[in-house]
């Protein structure tokens, strides 16, 4: 078996698809080292394991709404455009979707992916409550202590409150077979692009330029000047027209785009501000298509957001060395969070996106480049994503680091679900 982009190949000694909960339960029991693997949509060994590799989709499926629609429950296993379809039928809405559809929502949530917006959080803190089969095949239910989705993004660190951590939970500490997530009522979004936005006018108007809509992303190469910039708006809360033919020295796009240059743009959601519902604009890619499979690497860092104008400056620095390989980068904002291991857990983030050709060894090169300029401004590389960095040094870049060891000992004695990865990332846990 292999990973979504056919990078990584798993060692596992086999693979197991349970048909039921209680035979998952079973199978972890039994098992002296396991790991799940979601969507595969990871492009680091994060879901590999050399013992029982267990994939959830043939776990019956089920969505409950609860009976005040304030949130919905569903199988940890269900990708996020079968949930979206489920919650446009009901009326409902998720606050935030990344830009790809396909993934699960369990693993998005233990990896800490994220959209893209100044008061959007990351995936995973749309979660109020997880069910996690522990390594003693035990039914675990865990939730917010006080039953707030809104959380604190600074709270004490001696607060014990081990749902926090177990949200961003990497895999490493149980089987998530259900998972709670807050709704909202649905809502419209409309989508324009704009072409050659000077990179100027994003590092010096950043603020502008990313909350000048719900949500907003940059593309560029970092081989020129400018920027692609995908303005995504609420109709219900900032209207439907867009910001003028002309925006920030940049074009209204007179047709649609494509995040890289040159690729048709069929398999996108649909944009020249044609409003629609909420999970058909959000992604930047339609549910039935799966775009660049095999076909490209990945890589992110989330700075804090006073740092943009600097990692701008940085990436265009290093343009003439990395522009050759990369198909395109975004850029995104991402609001704090309280989550342990959230790449932005206690503060406002900036990410920067890379996405590489698959050309091996130079593009494991040019990760340690980008890595050499933005780590040093406060950079945390996305857990799921390619990064130089040793990952010891990578879990020193979070401050409850020791807490999630300790929440590992706690839930998982007999390291059931560690993998070398986890090891290399949290090594005293071997100890």
């Amino acid at each position: 078996m292999h990973n979504w982009a056919g990078n990584v190949a798993f060692a596992a000694a086999r693979a197991h698809r349970p048909r039921t909960v209680e035979e998952t339960r079973h199978l972890v029991a039994a098992s002296d080292r396991l790991k799940v693997l979601g969507s595969g949509h990871s492009f680091n060994r994060i879901a590999d394991t050399s013992g029982e590799l267990v994939v959830l989709d043939e776990l019956p499926r089920s969505v409950e709404v609860a009976a005040d629609l304030s949130t919905v429950t569903v199988t940890g296993s269900m990708r996020y455009s079968e949930l979206a379809r489920e919650l446009q039928a009901w009326g409902l809405a998720l606050a935030n979707l990344a830009s790809l559809p396909h993934i699960s929502v369990a693993g998005s949530c233990a990896t800490g992916t994220h959209g893209s917006g100044d008061g959007l959080r990351g995936l995973a803190s749309a979660v109020t409550a997880l069910q996690l089969i522990t390594s003693d095949g035990e039914l675990l239910d865990l939730g917010r202590a006080d039953g707030d989705p809104d959380p604190d993004p600074d709270p004490d660190p001696d607060d014990g409150d081990r749902f926090a951590g177990a949200v961003v939970g990497l895999g490493a500490l149980g089987v998530v077979v259900g998972i709670t997530l807050a709704v909202e009522p649905t809502f419209q979004v409309a989508q324009w692009v704009y072409d050659a936005v000077p990179l100027d006018r994003v590092a010096d108007r950043f603020d502008e330029v990313f909350g000048a809509a719900y949500s907003v992303s940059a593309f560029t190469d970092w081989g020129g000047d400018t920027a692609t910039v995908w303005v995504k708006r609420r109709t219900d809360r900032e209207g439907p027209d867009h910001l003028g033919s002309r925006w920030l020295d940049g074009r209204l796009a007179d047709g649609p785009r494509h995040p890289v240059p040159g690729v048709p743009p069929q398999h996108c959601t649909r944009q020249l501000g044609v409003p629609g519902p909420w999970h058909e604009r959000l992604p930047h890619f339609r549910p039935d298509f799966t775009p660049s499979a095999g076909e490209e690497l990945q890589s992110e860092i989330l700075l804090p957001r006073e740092a943009a104008a600097e990692a701008v400056a940085a990436m265009r620095a290093l343009g003439p060395r990395i522009a050759p390989l990369l198909l395109t980068s975004e850029i995104r904002t991402v609001a704090a969070d309280d989550l342990w291991l959230s790449p932005a857990n206690g503060r406002n983030s900036v990410a920067v996106h890379c996405t590489w050709r698959p050309a091996g060894e130079a593009v494991s090169q040019a990760i340690a480049l980008v890595e050499a300029e933005l780590l040093p401004l406060g950079g945390r590389p996305h857990w799921g994503k390619l990064f130089a960095l040793h990952p010891e040094a990578v879990g020193a870049l979070y401050e409850r680091r020791d807490d999630f060891h300790r929440l590992m000992r706690s839930l998982d004695p007999r390291s059931a679900f560690r993998n070398d990865f986890i090891a290399a990332v949290f090594p005293e846990a071997e100890a």
